[in-house]
This record gives structure tokens, C-alpha cells and sequence, in this order.
């Protein structure tokens, strides 16, 4: 029996875009087998799980130290899995931290190394490209100004483009349900993250954009969709307690992006689905004031949002001047984007209200996203990831 290949993803994304590459891979190789960490959607495309990595997603920095036993645990176990199964190849998809110390390990043991969707060193914190130079052996990347960027840093890369659009086109959709909701009108969609320290710090404040939002569209329908019943249970309790009627579903997100006519969500890679559907969304991302801070020290790009970066920064995108100049107004972006710690409830629910009030408004961004989809031009990426990792783990296996 070969060798497995080991394959690991942190958050929920990331879990989906795995389970879309290991599909196309075992389509070339129906005898591979992978083991390593994700989520339910990596093991139902037949990776055998080590832990759900994806149900301990953390960020910023006091909750990984919260976690930290439990990741040495991870740790200890991929350590034992590369000296007793010796897999073909590591990959690894997204989630710097635990993931840089996979690396390590795995290229101290003679294997290597694969980063399928690398971090955004570009955009914050650039110094951890030494990282991918030192344990990275080559990184296939999903952003067309992420090439450039990195081959200038001296890191072997190829660039296949984002998997999302595949993996949206080929998604099962509830045609009941959307029909349903499509027929409700103006219908906002809320996206309050998938994990669970997003919901709680955005929660609050999408929920008050949401009573601003009332007092100019007092016909308007609200929906949430949650990643998670107990997010749902959270976004409901929340809503009661301020008397705001609306409807909170958890697995649904693609039909409530497509019925609804505009979204408001938490910043993160749905922004990509919401391109891919073409809706006009609102982005808000809330932190403590001293996060807040700490970030400005470490950004280096304008905008948090891939939709703005892919839009304003084409190709360059990596080379947009740093945060030390103020970032643009929400209005001078394609999806207004808010990274705060204040109240900015209002000025999101005016950027709303155009969309919904207003169907000019709302067509002259839908067209917009329409020409960028164009230009990206992703379909077939997650074949072309399969081939390009398949083609490196074959030449890797050669003896010499």
C-alpha cells in the first residue's frame, strides 16, 4: 500500500477547500489515501482525521494561548504520523501558527512540504515569508498578485487561483428554500462569521445596523445565516432581547446569499462567495480597541477585504501602500469595509439603505462584480491545484 499523503486545514474554509482538492486529487490517483487534521468535509471526501481541527479555529493571540495543551497534543500526534507512516507529502491550507510548526516538523523529517492557499504574509506581518522560504518546498497560491509577490521573496511558488468559485458552482442547493426567499422583498442577508469569537464580537453590532436600517425600510426582511445551530441559538437570544423580528438558519448560507438583494457580513473568505453570487455587501470586522492598534503596526495593505484588494489592486494589490496612511473611506470601496472597535452601526446601515432603496444603485455594483468574476477568470482551479500538486509529489517520489 503507498504512502498516504497528510493534509491538514483550521477552519471551516479551509476544511472546504481541502475536501475539494483531495476529490480532484484521488480522481488522478484513486488508490491515495490522507490522513491528517480538518473537518466533517475533509473526512467525507475519505481523509482519515487525526482531530477536528477546524472546532478549535482561533485568532489573535490570547486564544491560542488558552488552547495551547490541546495544540501541543496536535502537534505530538502529526510529529508521530510523519516518523511512522512517512506520508508522501505534507499540505497545508491556510492557518499560520500551529501550521508553520507542521512545517517544521515535517521538513525536519524529510517530507515535503506543500502550502495550498499560504497566509496573507503579504498583508500583515510580511516578515514570516522567512518561514515559507525555510519549510515551505513550494506554495500553490489562489490570488493573482500573490505570485508575484512571493517569487520576489524567493519562495518557489505556482500560481492555480482560488477554488472557491469551483467549489460554489458545484455546491447542492435547497431550490425549495431559495425559491421560497426569493420571492421576499427588500431581503437582507447577515453573515456573522463561522467562528465563535466572530459572532460575539459582531453580533451586537450587525443587529443595531439592523434597527437603523428599519427606521428608513420598515418593510425590509432579515435573515442570518449562521455556520452553526449554536451560533443561530446565539444570533436569536441576541435579537429577542432587542425586539428585532427576523429569521436565523444554520446551514444556508449559499440560498440566503443568493436570494437576498444585498448582505451584510463579517469580513472573510465568504467575501469571495458573495463576489461569486454578485451581491452587494457591506463588510465589518470588530475588535478591541488594542488589537486595533496592534494591527495598524503589522497591516501593510489598504483594505481587509480580498473582494477590494482583487478589485483596486489588481496584480499590485501586495504592493499597496501601507496602513500608515489612512485607510479609504468606506465609500471609495467596492465593498464598503469597516475594521473598528467603535459603533459604526449607522454609517452601515446608510450604505445598506442605497442598495435596497435604490435598484440603480444596487445594478451599477452587481455590474462591477460581474466584470471582476470575468477577470479572475478561476474556473478550473481546484484541477489545476490537482495537477500541479500531483505532478510536484510524483517528481519528489522519483529516487535520484
Amino acid at each position: 500500500m503507498s504512502r498516504p499523503i497528510f493534509i491538514s486545514a483550521g477552519e471551516p474554509s479551509g476544511d472546504q477547500h481541502g475536501a475539494a482538492l483531495l476529490k480532484a486529487l484521488r480522481q488522478r490517483d484513486p488508490g491515495l489515501s490522507a490522513i491528517g487534521f480538518g473537518g466533517p468535509r475533509l473526512q467525507e471526501a475519505g481523509a482519515h482525521l487525526l482531530a477536528d481541527l477546524t472546532a478549535h479555529a482561533v485568532m489573535w493571540f490570547s486564544r491560542p494561548l488558552a488552547q495551547l495543551n490541546r495544540f501541543v497534543n496536535f502537534y505530538r500526534m502529526a510529529v508521530e504520523a510523519f516518523r511512522s507512516q512517512r506520508p508522501r507529502a505534507v499540505i497545508l491550507i491556510d492557518y499560520p501558527g500551529f501550521h508553520w510548526h507542521l512545517a517544521r516538523a515535517a521538513k525536519e523529517c524529510g517530507i515535503p512540504v506543500l502550502y495550498y492557499g499560504p497566509p496573507q504574509i503579504w498583508a500583515w506581518a510580511s516578515w514570516r515569508v522567512k518561514k515559507l522560504r525555510r519549510w515551505v518546498d513550494r506554495t500553490f497560491c489562489w490570488l493573482p498578485f500573490e505570485a508575484p509577490w512571493l517569487a520576489k521573496q524567493g519562495c518557489p511558488v505556482t500560481y492555480v487561483g482560488h477554488p472557491f468559485f469551483d467549489e460554489a458552482a458545484s455546491h447542492p442547493v435547497d431550490q425549495p428554500f431559495l425559491d421560497r426567499y426569493r420571492k421576499t422583498r427588500p431581503l437582507l442577508a447577515i453573515l456573522p462569521g463561522s467562528r465563535d469569537q466572530e459572532v460575539s464580537a459582531n453580533g451586537a453590532l450587525m443587529l443595531r445596523a439592523v434597527v437603523h436600517l428599519r427606521h428608513k425600510v420598515p418593510d425590509l426582511h432579515v435573515v442570518v445565516a449562521a455556520f452553526r445551530p449554536e451560533q443561530a441559538n446565539r444570533i436569536k437570544t441576541l435579537a429577542e432581547s432587542m425586539h428585532l423580528p427576523l429569521e436565523v438558519f444554520a446551514g444556508k448560507t449559499p440560498e440566503l446569499i443568493q436570494a437576498a438583494d444585498g448582505c451584510l457580513a463579517v469580513s472573510g473568505s465568504v467575501s469571495l462567495e458573495l463576489l461569486y453570487h454578485e451581491k452587494p455587501t457591506v463588510i465589518v470586522y470588530r475588535i478591541g480597541r488594542a488589537a486595533y492598534h496592534v494591527q495598524s503596526w503589522f497591516r501593510r495593505v489598504k483594505y481587509i477585504t480580498l473582494v477590494n484588494l482583487l478589485a483596486f489592486g489588481g496584480e499590485n494589490a501586495a504592493e499597496l501602500a501601507p496602513c500608515d496612511q489612512k485607510t479609504p473611506p468606506p465609500e471609495e470601496a467596492l465593498f464598503p469595509e469597516f475594521l473598528t472597535y467603535r459603533d459604526c452601526s449607522q454609517e452601515v446601515a446608510n450604505h445598506l439603505e442605497r442598495w435596497l432603496t435604490d435598484m440603480s444603485a444596487r445594478n451599477a455594483v452587481v455590474e462591477q462584480l460581474q466584470q471582476l468574476k470575468a477577470r479572475l477568470n478561476w474556473q478550473g482551479a481546484v484541477d489545476r491545484a490537482a495537477e500541479a500538486i500531483d505532478s510536484f509529489i510524483m517528481a519528489s517520489s522519483r529516487p535520484e
